[in-house]
């Protein structure tokens, strides 16, 4: 009895312990009076007296001509239509690769979240999937385009100081990677220029121009907002250890189209209107219309916070029973009545489950 109870003391004890290491108050950050990070702070800086851009960073909005699909050539368009036909299946994230420059944009949910440490001579980027990058500070110039030998997935880079501002170029990217989630592809030919920016403690404005002459039509750019996350761990994630995600993720959207139900559109026109709900803390709306007899949804904010110059998506709702649809977006649609045949939800339905939104409209 005496071990039973020695034992569940330890045990008790230990819980508190491991909980810390996953809410430590991370020493050595400016904090205001309640102990939250004071993300107003002004920029740190290091030793050598120059903007220390070490953290952990995520980033909230990204926006640009990077994102205008009249800036891309004829054959990316094919490849992105391709890309959506079959839920984005090739991406490299999806596959167990390197996300290479795609994850510049892109937000948490989509593996940007990224932690940088910093030394005078060398800054490394990691990432949740193991994967890191390599921005060299030791007076090394860019790499010319006939300098590069061997192409690699997150190219290589050399940085130098405007003041400031940390500028990164980098060449030399294989052509295995995208330039954002939605399947914009690009070629070996492609060239990155960032000038990074940290506003105060809290921020780092992040301006990219992308030159790629055998994918743009021109060169184009992105505004890239960073915000520090601190007293949080940095947590792996390696997709290999999945046995059975791969197997479950095949087919195209045209294979949903062949399986249409037939559905009169006076009974469609009674899914019409505006549901809000609440995913992952998150306010979303969605909203459903009828348009040349086909039914179309608006998802505020987009269901992946993969940046760009709208804060919505739209997709075409493919029936496959009376009430349950498809979407281009990966995700399910499940309208819900009363006792009374009443319309009054909608169920976003992911892997986690089915998530209500309450009709509004």
């Amino acid at each position: 009895m005496q071990k039973l109870v020695l034992f569940l003391s330890i045990l008790v004890l230990a819980v508190p312990v491991s909980a810390q290491w996953f809410n430590w108050d991370t020493p050595g950050l400016p904090r205001t009076a309640d102990g939250a990070v004071d993300l107003q702070a002004p920029a740190p800086v290091g030793l050598d007296g120059k903007t220390d851009f070490s953290g952990k960073w995520v980033p909230t909005d990204a926006s640009g001509s990077l994102f205008d699909l009249d800036n891309y050539q004829d054959w990316a368009l094919e490849v992105m239509q391709e890309q959506e036909r079959t839920f984005f299946v090739r991406d490299p994230r999806f596959n167990c690769l390197p996300d290479g420059p795609a994850s510049y944009p892109a937000g948490p949910s989509v593996g940007g979240t990224r932690r940088i440490v910093q030394t005078p001579s060398f800054i490394v980027v990691l990432h949740g999937d193991m994967t890191y990058r390599q921005i060299h500070m030791d007076g090394r110039p860019a790499l010319a385009q006939d300098e590069i030998i061997l192409p690699s997935w997150l190219g290589y880079s050399a940085a130098r100081w405007d003041g400031n501002t940390l500028i990164v170029e980098s060449a030399g990217f294989n052509d295995k990677t995208w330039l954002t989630r939605e399947g914009l592809p690009h070629t070996n030919q492609l060239r990155i220029t960032e000038r990074y920016t940290r506003v105060n403690f809290g921020t780092i404005r992040l301006e990219v121009t992308y030159e790629d002459p055998g994918t743009l039509k021109q060169p184009v750019q992105a505004t890239i907002d960073l915000a520090y996350r601190s007293d949080l761990d940095f947590l792996e994630n390696v997709c290999n250890e999945s046995e059975t995600a791969q197997k479950h993720y095949t087919g195209e959207i045209t294979q949903a189209e062949e399986k249409v139900v037939e559905i009169p559109e006076e009974v469609l026109s009674t899914y019409v209107g505006t549901y809000q709900g609440i995913w992952l803390g998150n306010l979303i709306t969605a909203e459903v219309y009828l348009e040349d007899g086909n039914l179309y949804l608006t998802r505020t904010p987009r269901y992946s916070d993969t940046g760009g110059n709208t804060d919505n998506a739209t997709s075409i709702l493919v029936a496959q029973s009376q009430n349950a649809f498809d979407s281009t977006f990966g995700l399910g649609w499940v309208f819900n009545a009363d006792d009374d045949g009443n319309i009054v939800s909608v169920s976003e339905v992911h892997v986690s489950g089915a998530w209500p939104f309450e009709r509004v409209e």
